[in-house]
């Protein structure tokens, strides 16, 4: 047996013994996935578990300072955790603190140091720390943060009473002496995503190895974006071949979604399934299966793993959207301000998009440092001005232009932030730039379908047509259900029409219009593509109701919002939509002066 002065803490969790009886598998798979995230911080810290009894942990550490420090940063995470989480879920711990004489004995500790950090652990709040007066005399030199004197307290086995100091959550935060580790910061609501191991029902388990490549290709294709974390390999394989409750296993990896699937070869043909779960709410938000023959199974692992990446990022971005939409303004952090704002965005409407826009904006004010933010609000300030949501000014440009090139800066690996650049620069004129960024978009993350249609964006307005449809098909066939299809049909109409193929322009513009019904420039180019067709009743009709969305807009005011590359462009549109009957108007005019005020 050997003796030593040490510091030792002992937790464990507040009403765990009702939280057991409620549900006892959810229960320890929380508690499982909540030890897996506290043990860094212990370690950081110079900290060693001793042992862990059910909800309970006893821990030592070679300075006073440095456990109380964990402590701390501990309780910190935890509520960062539990913020993440309905109520019914929270865990909060207690923790006991104290600098004492202990017995050392194959590996366990014993004696006085350990019964009393086990006698003053229940007399700390709910995710509050209790401390002897041995413990703060030393901690209170070296840690700025608020302890209070609860007095002297009469505890079970030991004959003199204990003077307690107690640190509550809602507490000062810490300064961590010289050479302990950061605050925790919090992990800012970031949606976490485990893709399990996908299952081989193949006859021949020889096979295994095309399951096991389909589940890596989609975790890394996954990670490339920016909208939520995905776990790694190592997390989630070890649950391969095991037939464990999906939501025990999504709590154990602490995780918001889970992606899983299995695999079937016979012959030449293959057949892959894959759903999206919300395990907490018992939801399947998306299920799919491709069948493919097996000429090239490399090349056909890939085309399935951007298919599933194309089709799920969509689908989780879905979720949190509608998640934080339903969130008070009080609740809101930057990053539940940007969900709120894509959730509008989704919405399609012209006053969604508007909305949208104010909410980027608040969520680039809370953090000037947020690139996807950013982004989104310069491609939600020029797409308003696409729809007739918003006017097209000098000033509007000159800001969506700012925001692009900042969300560039502040973040040179983020794909959002060069799709805004692509997307902004290739309607404001800069075609070359906008081209050079939308390639490099594809670069940052190749399943990624709203890089591909940025860069057809790019070669439309620098009049490559044929190209442009090529890259919006490709978009359309990554993600079907895509929220922004309703976009990408719109720039298919112009792209078709353009081209003089005036009956697929016109069904392009129908499918746009289910997606938006108030899309002004889809409007004028449906009701160009008619007058084309010699359709004079529908182009009358779509004439008047492209008119009652916008009262004396004329083609004149009209052209000005565009900066394509090729004149003859702007000249067939001008002249579809003057055949159309919408007013030609002049510069100068009475009609136009009035317009532009």
């Amino acid at each position: 047996m050997e003796r030593r002065l040490i510091a030792v803490i002992c937790a464990d969790v507040v009403g765990y013994s009702k939280m057991m009886g409620a549900d006892e598998a959810g229960t320890l798979a929380s508690l499982k996935a909540h030890r897996a995230a506290l043990d860094p911080v212990i370690l950081n810290h110079g900290g060693r578990i001793v042992k862990t009894t059910g909800d309970g942990l006893l821990l030592e550490f070679p300075s006073i300072v440095t456990a109380v420090a964990a402590a701390i940063e501990v309780q910190t995470l935890m509520v960062s955790r539990n913020a993440q989480l309905p109520d019914d879920r929270h865990m909060r711990f207690r923790i006991g603190a104290h600098m004492g004489d202990v017995i050392v004995d194959e590996n366990d500790l014993f004696g006085d140091g350990v019964n009393i950090a086990a006698r003053i652990e229940p007399l700390a709040p709910p995710g509050g720390i209790a401390i002897s007066e041995k413990a703060y005399a030393e901690v209170r030199r070296h840690i700025k943060c608020t302890f209070d004197d609860t007095g002297a307290h009469s505890v079970k086995n030991l004959q003199d009473p204990v003077k307690v100091w107690v640190w509550r959550p809602d507490a000062s935060a810490t300064s961590a002496p010289a050479g302990a580790a950061a605050k925790t910061k919090p992990s800012g609501g970031l949606a976490v995503v485990g893709v399990l191991p996908f299952e081989n029902q193949s006859a021949n388990k020889d096979d295994e190895y095309f399951s096991d490549g389909i589940t890596e290709d989609l975790i890394n294709a996954l990670s490339r974006q920016s909208i939520f974390r995905v776990l790694g390999r190592h997390s989630t394989f070890c649950f391969k071949s095991r037939n464990d409750n999906v939501r025990l296993i999504a709590r154990e990896l602490d995780a918001t979604y889970i992606v899983r699937g299995s695999v079937r070869r016979a012959a030449s043909r293959i057949r892959v399934t894959a759903e999206l779960l919300a395990p907490e709410a018992g939801e399947q938000l998306w299920s799919e299966r491709y069948d493919r023959d097996l000429d090239d199974i490399f090349a056909i692992q890939d085309e399935i793993t951007a298919g599933l990446a194309a089709c799920i990022t969509p689908e989780i971005n879905r979720a949190e959207t509608r998640f934080r939409a339903r969130l008070t303004d009080a609740e809101l952090s930057a990053w539940d301000c940007f969900l709120k704002g894509l959730w509008h965005y989704y919405a399609a409407s012209n006053n969604d998009l508007l909305q949208a826009a104010v909410w980027f904006r608040r969520a680039s004010e809370h953090d000037p440092t947020l690139a996807t933010s950013k982004a989104w609000l310069a491609i939600v300030m020029v797409h308003a001005v696409q729809v007739g949501a918003m006017r097209s000014t000098r000033e509007l440009w000159s800001e969506a232009l700012q925001l692009a090139q900042q969300s560039v800066r502040l973040d040179p690996r983020s794909q959002p932030a060069f799709v805004a650049f692509a997307f902004v620069n290739a309607f404001a004129g800069n075609h070359d730039a906008a081209i050079e960024a939308g390639e490099h978009a594809i670069e940052l993350n190749l399943h990624e379908p709203a890089a591909r249609f940025v860069l057809g964006q790019s070669y439309f307005t620098a009049g490559e047509h044929a190209r442009a449809l090529e890259m919006f098909s490709a978009a359309m066939r990554l993600s079907p259900n895509h929220p922004d299809m309703y976009h990408w049909a719109a720039m298919s109409a112009f792209s078709q029409f353009l081209l003089g193929n005036y009956e697929a322009a016109v069904s392009w513009a129908r499918k746009a219009l289910y997606g938006n019904a108030g899309h002004l420039q889809v409007l004028g180019v449906r009701a160009a593509a008619l007058a084309e067709l010699g359709r004079s009743d529908e182009a009358a009709q779509a004439t008047a109701e492209f008119l009652a969305h916008a009262p004396g807009l004329t083609v004149e005011r009209h052209a000005k919002n565009f900066r394509w590359k090729n004149p003859d462009d702007i000249v067939r549109y001008r002249n579809g939509l003057a055949r159309a009957g919408i007013p030609m108007g002049r510069p100068g005019s009475d009609q136009n002066a009035k317009n532009s005020k």
